[in-house]
């Protein structure tokens, strides 16, 4: 996997477009000029999370005694039924209920951006190839920044685009992160029936 790919991999599992819903419902109660730094300190919040993980998640893993197939196994479940959730939709949104108030870490940075399969793809990316951390780290901070940048915009880019449009593009990444999961699957399957 190159940097383009991992960049459009992190891009796809951060879901921008996706999650511009969700971060505008989660920031109805506060005030529309405190609205673009809330959003800037929880992308700052869950850049440092995913940094954590991309250098430290692989002692995380020797700690707790998992072993890369079961990660990636357990990553492409998760992004899986994520997926499905794009595709199909749900009510609630894909992480649930939103609180009230100002939100702080959870569910803005935590698990919409820095949920179970961003923390499983940046710790399986540094795994599987430590020496490409560069890379790696280059990918994230891309997708990163993308990101923050549509989702610092999302109360503009909703009203431009349209609730069709956003629907279609989250149902096509949807589509996308499907194929993704099932290869991450297959890939931890493989990598522990050889092992």
């Amino acid at each position: 996997m190159g940097y383009l790919t991992a960049t459009l991999l992190l891009l796809l599992v951060f879901d921008p477009i996706g999650n511009m819903i969700p971060f505008m419902a989660a920031l109805r109660d506060v005030a529309p000029e405190r609205q673009r730094r809330v959003v800037i300190r929880e992308m700052m919040i869950a850049l440092g999370v995913l940094l954590v993980f991309l250098f430290g998640g692989k002692y995380l893993l020797i700690v707790f005694n998992v072993e890369e197939p079961a990660l990636s196994v357990a990553g492409g479940v998760i992004l899986f039924l994520i997926a499905v959730r794009m595709i199909f939709g749900t009510p609630e949104g894909m992480f649930g209920e939103m609180r009230e108030g100002e939100p702080l870490i959870v569910p803005l940075a935590v698990p919409l951006i820095a949920g179970p399969s961003a923390i499983a793809t940046v710790t399986l990316l540094m795994t599987r190839e430590p020496g490409r951390w560069a890379t790696w780290l280059g990918a994230l901070v891309t997708a990163w920044l993308v990101a923050s940048v549509i989702l610092a915009n999302s109360g503009v880019i909703a009203r431009l685009l349209g609730e069709r449009v956003l629907t279609a593009c989250e149902r096509l990444m949807g589509m996308l992160l499907t194929a993704m999961s099932v290869q991450m699957f297959m890939t931890g399957l493989r990598t522990f029936l050889e092992g």
